[in-house]
């Protein structure tokens, strides 16, 4: 008589493969988690970068002296269309990001900004008439970014 080989797996071999696939595709999915976890920051950095330097543009762009002509910021206003010099934006801080009108940027709800006028602050030589201006954005404890400018009055 002639003996036929069967060929297959066993149950126990079976059971192995499901294992190791299955502590395989664990590691593969635990992988993709965190990279989908972390897959925004770049985009919220680059956010918080742009909004910093809109606000920095703002404000140096304001003429050094107060020209007479408007007004400062109310405290706790996002409203900023009555600034008429940098002095005004001493210690502005808000809530959410809004335009100079005071309208808030839909989606940039989470975002605060705040800054901070220095008048005391030395660049070298120049010990007067130089501001240093910090706008400090965060988007709810996320992500933090300060960028500082200076300012000098350079025409009397």
């Amino acid at each position: 008589m002639h003996r036929s080989r069967l060929s297959g797996f066993t149950l126990i071999e079976m059971i192995i493969t499901i294992v190791v696939v299955g502590v395989g595709l664990a590691g593969v999915l635990a992988a993709f988690s965190t990279t989908i976890k972390s897959s925004s920051d770049p985009m919220v950095r680059k956010q918080v970068v742009a909004i910093a330097e809109g606000m920095m543009e703002e404000i140096t762009l304001k003429p050094y002296v107060d020209p007479g002509t408007g007004g400062s910021i109310a405290a706790g206003s996002c409203d900023r269309s009555a600034a008429d010099d940098m002095q005004d934006y001493v210690g502005y801080t808000s809530r959410s990001v809004c335009d100079v009108d005071g309208t808030p940027v839909a989606g940039l709800a989470t975002y605060r900004v705040s800054v901070v006028l220095d008048t005391a602050a030395a660049l070298g030589s120049l010990a007067t008439n130089v501001t240093k201006i910090t706008v400090t954005v965060s988007n709810g404890g996320a992500q933090s970014f300060s960028l500082v400018g200076w300012r000098t009055k350079y025409a009397s």
